[in-house]
């Protein structure tokens, strides 16, 4: 008789099995995202007053942060110019321990100095470090900005996490250096903001905040600034391909301050597929607004061959896709000068963290400030079945 049922159910097994091989087949022929997010919840912040130094130094200005998963470490970068100390990383512990996040949370535990190919430190105002990302050879990628007034030109350097020392430099594409007549390259301040390294360490992507020169107009009020992601292999570690970003036209509160800056300030990469974060930091001169987004290169046009985007129609070329994530002027929490994030350890329930650091700007009136989520995911092939079986549960 048991054996008549398990006749029986076969049909009902099979009947299962033909949409998962469907989906399969789908996932197989169709690029995504390992962990495409669904959903993201904000869970703490902790803060450190402009005052707060650490091992002889003015612990701030941290415009980047990457998270090293084998120590549990987070590395942060500090955007001082080797004035108020040598150019530096900073080395954290964050406990998300019950997925909270509160002020005695966060620990120094370690500054690292930036030193040289000679050894030595970095002269005042010779870099402005934005950018930074973790390797798994236990080393770590720098970008600095460099200060276009000053014709000091912009670096993507790997450094030693263990003595800091500068091991190589990654070649620029010339059209993204200034020339001596100010007609292409980088804007002041307005450059390698971002740097982001996907998990298989095959390639390094970093970003322009705002547009090249050559490229189009830096943001506005309710204007839009088209700025260019570049992708370097690492295997080679040259740059091979490049990808228009269109940031968002943002509309101020109130639009009566001539103080104004927007653009992408970091990216981390998702996945191996083109999935990043990008995040957005716009200053108002009476507020901030900072906007999360999920992008995606897989349909973007390789700009790499178009020196200048003015040159052409704008409107033909693909840019990366961009779909909101969160804007966090909607938590209940004062925003403070956010510029850096990185995906931090899983946490209880299985799903990924997310750290955002703010650079104080060494303002007594500002803070730094990091604020913690969580990530809701799922893989490809759960979130597809459950369109066909929507009472389905893990």
């Amino acid at each position: 008789m048991q054996f008549v049922k398990n006749i029986f159910k076969f049909p009902q097994i099979l009947f299962l099995l033909i949409p998962i091989l469907i989906v399969s087949i789908f996932l197989i022929s169709v690029p995504a995202p390992n962990y495409p997010i669904t959903g993201i919840d904000f869970i703490g912040s902790a803060t450190f007053p402009t005052s707060f130094s650490f091992q002889k130094t003015p612990m701030g200005g941290f415009s980047g942060i990457t998270y090293d998963a084998k120590k549990q470490l987070y590395y942060t970068i500090s955007d001082d110019r080797s004035e108020k100390a040598p150019a530096r990383f900073y080395t954290l512990k964050i406990d998300l321990t019950n997925e909270t996040l509160t002020d005695n949370r966060v620990e120094p535990v370690g500054v690292t100095t930036l030193l040289n190919e000679n050894s030595r430190t970095f002269l005042p105002g010779s870099l402005d470090s934005e950018g930074i990302a973790f390797t798994n050879k236990e080393t770590i990628y720098v970008s600095s900005e460099g200060d276009k007034n000053k014709q000091i030109k912009p670096f993507l350097k790997e450094f030693s996490i263990s003595s800091g020392k500068e091991l190589r430099t990654l070649p620029i594409p010339s059209k993204f250096l200034p020339d001596n007549n100010g007609q292409q390259g980088i804007r002041n301040n307005l450059a390698f903001e971002s740097l982001a390294i996907t998990p298989n360490n095959k390639f390094l992507f970093t970003a322009t905040e705002n547009a090249l020169i050559q490229d189009g107009p830096e943001a506005k009020p309710k204007r839009s600034s088209p700025c260019r992601i570049l992708q370097y292999n690492l295997l080679t570690q040259k740059p091979e391909k490049e990808f228009l970003y269109k940031t968002e036209a943002v509309t101020p509160f109130l639009n009566i301050s001539p103080q104004f800056s927007s653009g992408l300030t970091d990216l981390v990469a998702l996945d191996n597929q083109g999935h990043f974060l990008s995040l957005e930091r716009t200053f108002t001169g009476f507020g901030l607004a900072i906007s999360l987004f999920q992008i995606s290169l897989g349909g973007a046009d390789n700009i790499s061959n178009i020196d200048s985007l003015l040159t052409v129609d704008i409107n033909r070329v693909k840019p990366t896709d961009k779909k909101l994530l969160l804007d966090l002027r909607k938590l209940n929490v004062g925003l403070d000068n956010i510029e850096g994030l990185t995906l931090g350890p899983k946490l209880s329930n299985g799903q990924l963290s997310l750290i955002l650091v703010s650079d104080n700007n060494f303002n007594p009136l500002q803070k730094t400030q990091i604020l913690a989520f969580k990530l809701k995911m799922e893989p490809p092939l759960i979130r597809l079945f459950r369109r066909f079986f929507p009472n389905f549960n893990r």
